[in-house]
């Protein structure tokens, strides 16, 4: 028995007994005064004279067991640029897995390489790029790493690749005026690297190959040395932009479209960015998906305007999944679009302090006054991983103002029990509106999570007060206390060949209460017996759903179909399933069913994915719910599909279209995005609405514009 009580807690947590860090763990940068030329060929002479790093490690399939096809790196640098070089060699060169050319594309379905590199190395933050073997580009930027994930961040960098039947080969060029970085003359990054080998599944890492780990989890990456008096000398960056087209809404004629403006970036520090933004425009940005809401809360759509996007990171503060700024609410009153005189924004970081300020201006149109939308963000590292930080953002018209005050404190460490993952911390928050109610405007949350292979737990709790109001920010409830929690084990059954991984998950619960009533106001359960991922990279899993809610009011759910008010209870029983996304056909979905407030539900969803080549693909996706209610039986369907084509990386063309039985409508996107060269963006839309209420096919409105951004760096 005394043994039993030993060993368990060994087993529970599944500690590792074996070093993440392999030797060596430096990378030695070269200075070099030739020059090179980016081909993928990795032929001139100084790449012989590079010092290369080869000891990668398995994280997947066989964690800890040396990589099966050999991988070597090295870094050059000159005056103004990193280069880094990769031979991924590959004995069976012939099955390399490359689908994707285009611009940030999804590069979990193909062969790839990414680097992640901490300027600062504080152990948290970095830049991420990514390359396929078909030398598309791919960036992100990490924050608190991993939990911060900006994908939508486009930094100035390029990458050429070739393959021969040795294996893939990639040459990258990043100037330095793309990192910010502290202002020494020795420098000492923070550098890791993952190669993923898609048909094989398996995943090499260079430092921290734990499955506890990522490739973000820069407190286990190596250190790149040698960048010696390097400086990033583009201290201004011009970004001037026109666009111009004509638009016809049904019954009226063309009108013409045109704008000029210009964004204006200015490197302040060698750690801070200004940005300046004048006559902003986003003419470039693809149509919302949209959504039929079968709930009483409200849709959240993510923000895709590039200005908004690159900072996003360092702006979010959130209460659970409550939004203090979110900033989609700035030149949008729903869904139409509100002119933006311009704005100002500064972002970075001073030695372990993240600073984000950022103030908007609107125009007036029709009854919405022009607005001032503000926001100041704060967040200081401390100790090895964790940070303190607060939020003020501030809502100013001519007769309205709204303004949130919030703060945070987040511990993590990777090194509880030995070297797993730990996080912890709490959020609150307070509104303050005029001529609003200013009691019980508060809101707050404290969380603890446990994010590890084998165990993944995570409990916490939310309150919003009634008249909680962030004016920038985003709420789908209010009026609740919310406690949640989760626990899901992943074991690995190595004696069965065929299966990687299983998921079992014995309770996910939130429970809500009201505020005002103390009565239970929504429970939300699920279960997963079994949870499986084969060897194969395909997936399959099996929950089992109970929920309750209790409506004080009556809500529409779809086109005169009205829940009435009363406490329902229901169960639903779902399979999910995906197929392994390297294959030329994807396909995934999920089917399920059970009760729905007063009667029944039945939803399915399928979406594929057909690569013809690695310069095209096909799309669709398609959602049906069945609902049978004394109210009204009705069933809705919501359908999309893309056809992609890319002559190059940097050439990328695409139509989308969707459609949905609740709007009656056909939305078409045409588009062409053209990068002649790095950081200068050429873009070409078309898009057109129908309707097809009562099953006839009528034009709507078209809109064609064109847009050219062009970079200047002085």
């Amino acid at each position: 028995m005394k043994i039993f009580l030993i060993l368990f807690p060994l087993f529970l947590f599944n500690l590792s007994l074996f070093s993440q860090q392999s030797i060596p763990n430096k990378l030695h940068a070269l200075k070099i005064d030739s020059s090179i030329t980016l081909d993928g060929n990795l032929n001139e002479s100084v790449w012989k004279s590079a010092i290369k790093i080869s000891n990668f490690t398995q994280r997947e399939q066989h964690e800890n067991e040396p990589a099966t096809e050999r991988t070597e790196i090295a870094i050059l640098f000159d005056d103004n640029n990193l280069y880094i070089g990769v031979w991924a060699y590959d004995s069976e060169a012939d099955k390399i897995i490359a689908q994707k050319m285009k611009r940030d594309f999804y590069w979990g379905s193909d062969d790839n390489l990414e680097i992640i590199i901490s300027t600062f190395n504080d152990k948290r933050n970095g830049y991420l790029f990514v390359t396929n073997p078909n030398g598309a580009l791919a960036d992100v930027l990490v924050t608190d790493e991993g939990a911060g994930f900006n994908k939508s961040w486009n930094g100035i960098w390029d990458v050429a690749t070739q393959i021969t039947d040795e294996g893939w080969f990639a040459e990258f060029e990043i100037p330095f005026s793309t990192f910010k970085f502290p202002k020494t003359d020795d420098q000492i990054w923070g550098i890791n690297f993952e190669r993923n080998i898609r048909r094989k599944r398996e995943q090499i890492m260079w430092q921290g190959w734990s499955r506890d780990y990522d490739v973000e989890s820069l407190s286990q990456a190596g250190e790149l040395i040698g960048l010696k008096n390097i400086v990033a000398e583009n201290r201004i960056e011009l970004k001037p932009f026109i666009s111009g087209g004509v638009e016809k809404e049904e019954g009226e004629n063309w009108d013409s479209r045109k704008k000029i403006g210009l964004d204006v970036n200015y490197l302040v520090t060698p750690t801070l960015k200004s940005n300046f933004t004048i006559n902003t425009d986003f003419s470039q940005v693809e149509s919302d998906r949209a959504q039929i809401n079968l709930s009483r809360f409200s849709l959240y759509f993510p923000e895709r305007r590039e200005f908004f996007l690159e900072g996003k990171n360092i702006f979010e503060l959130n209460i659970g999944r409550i939004q203090t700024f979110y900033s989609r609410r700035i030149g949008i009153d729903d869904g139409e679009e509100i002119p933006i005189y311009g704005g100002i924004r500064l972002l970075g970081k001073a030695n372990k302090t993240h600073i984000g300020v950022m103030s908007m201006q609107t125009a007036n149109k029709d009854s919405i006054q022009s607005t001032n939308y503000s926001v100041i963000r704060i967040k200081q590292d401390v100790l090895e991983q964790s940070n303190v930080g607060f939020i003020i953002t501030a809502k100013n018209s001519k007769e309205h103002y709204n303004y949130v005050y919030g703060a945070e404190a987040n511990y993590a460490t990777s090194k509880i029990f030995s070297d797993k993952n730990l996080r912890m911390g709490g959020t609150i928050s307070q509104s303050f509106t005029q001529n609003g109610a200013n009691n019980e405007v508060f809101g707050y949350n404290a969380y603890l999570s446990y994010p590890n292979d084998f165990i993944e737990y995570d409990l916490s709790v939310t309150s919003i007060d009634t008249n909680y109001n962030p004016e920038i920010g985003f709420v789908r409830r209010k009026n609740y206390v919310r406690y949640s929690t989760e626990l899901q084990f992943n074991p690995r059954p190595n004696f069965i060949p065929w299966i990687q991984q299983t998921e079992i998950k014995p309770f996910e619960i939130d429970y809500y209460i009201s505020q005002s009533t103390n009565e239970m106001e929504s429970l939300n359960m699920e279960f997963r017996p079994l949870g499986i991922r084969f060897v194969s990279g395909d997936f399959v899993e099996f929950n089992i759903i109970r929920n309750y809610d209790r409506l004080e009011e009556e809500f529409e759910i779809f086109e005169d179909v009205v829940i009435p008010i009363g406490e329902y209870w229901d169960s639903r029983y779902e399979v999910q399933f995906y197929s392994f996304t390297g294959r030329k056909l994807f396909i995934g979905g999920s089917v399920s069913t059970g009760g729905f407030y007063t009667g029944t539900r039945s939803e399915g969803s399928v979406m594929s994915r057909w690569t013809l080549s690695r310069k095209m693909n096909i799309s669709l996706d398609w959602t049906v719910n069945q609902l049978t209610l004394p109210e009204g039986d009705f069933t809705t369907h919501e359908t999309g599909g893309r056809v992609e084509y890319s002559f190059n990386p940097k050439l990328y063309t695409s139509i989308y279209g969707q459609w949905n039985n609740e709007d009656d409508e056909i939305l078409i996107n045409y588009r062409v995005n053209w990068i002649p060269k790095i950081g200068s963006f050429f873009y070409f839309v078309i898009n057109q609405s129908f309707s097809t209420f009562n099953s006839n096919l009528k034009l709507k409105s078209t809109t064609i514009l064109g847009k050219l951004i062009w970079l200047f760096s002085i």
